[in-house]
């Protein structure tokens, strides 16, 4: 999920909860907080605090919430770690320590640490190209065996190593690139963490729902029609909180501005999404949510 803003940068809780009850309703079962579509790194302390309580009390138990805490620093990802479970988070998210680009052993050790910080169950965050980073395989399959640690959010684009450890483990593996829901997911995956969900959540909802109800073909065809916005959001050359800000405001829902170094997109960025966005929806003024 986004974290809104005012218009003057502030964290703007009243549109987290409008935005988080909306996502609920459309499908999402559960919401990760704080993650790198979050803007956790220009987020405080405080802030990532306050905005687990103010999603909580607006879905209550209709979905779980998912704290990302990850850090490049030990010692602070523990103090973030508690301060979620405290806030009534279910679950954290924990990236890989970046910038640093520690060996295997050292990221091992970091997150076992996380992990025995709390009583909540993690999420592993694997996502290289953010983090310098990967969490490889091998170390993934002897993390499974921490009590704690149970899933992991893949964004490492290596299918094969995400279906080496679903053969071998009970971790949930959620697909972080969107392209890859269906792909993830009909291996034996748990859903997925996604972006472009913000902006049209039962999209991402109806293609696992297809699938599950043994339409194989109506899952493909769903992923393969969402693609094109994917794209535009995801691989256009901005990063894709902006993207998602930028497409939520031209629909008139929570967002706001993103924080520097961030930049917001340009008008003809924004034009451009939008025209995906309703080509997509069959047609201008329809939302693409209400042509699932």
């Amino acid at each position: 999920m986004v974290t809104p803003f005012t218009d003057g940068g502030a964290l703007d809780l009243d549109g987290a909860r409008e935005l988080a009850a909306r996502l609920v309703d459309e499908g999402c079962e559960g919401l990760v907080l704080s993650g790198t579509t979050g803007e956790s790194p220009t987020t405080t302390d405080a802030e990532k605090a306050a905005l687990v309580r103010a999603v909580r009390e607006a879905v209550g138990g209709r979905a779980t919430l998912v704290a990302g805490v990850g850090t490049a620093d030990t010692a602070h990802t523990v103090d973030l770690a508690r301060a979620a479970e405290k806030a009534g988070a279910d679950g954290l998210l924990v990236v890989a320590p970046y910038y640093s680009r520690p060996p295997q052993d050292a990221v091992e050790a970091h997150l076992r640490e996380v992990a025995d910080a709390t009583a909540l169950p993690v999420m592993l965050y694997d996502i290289p190209a953010r983090t310098g980073t990967r969490i490889e395989p091998e170390t993934v399959l002897r993390l499974a065996g921490h009590p704690r640690i149970v899933a992991v959010k893949d964004c490492s684009l290596d299918l094969l190593g995400a279906q080496k450890v679903l053969h071998r483990t009970e971790l949930a593996y959620y697909a972080g690139c969107d392209e890859q829901t269906l792909a993830l997911y009909a291996v034996g995956g748990a859903g997925c963490v996604s972006t472009v969900a913000n902006v049209v959540p039962r999209r991402f909802r109806a293609i696992l729902d297809a699938f599950d109800a043994g339409d194989t073909a109506g899952a493909a065809r769903l992923q393969l029609a969402v693609n094109d916005l994917i794209e535009s959001m995801m691989a256009a050359g901005l990063p894709g909180t902006v993207t998602a800000k930028a497409l939520l405001t031209r629909l008139g829902l929570p967002a706001g501005p993103v924080r520097p170094p961030l930049r917001p997109a340009g008008r003809e960025t924004a034009d451009g999404l939008l025209t995906v966005y309703e080509r997509l929806a069959g047609g201008a003024g329809t939302r693409l949510e209400d042509a699932v």
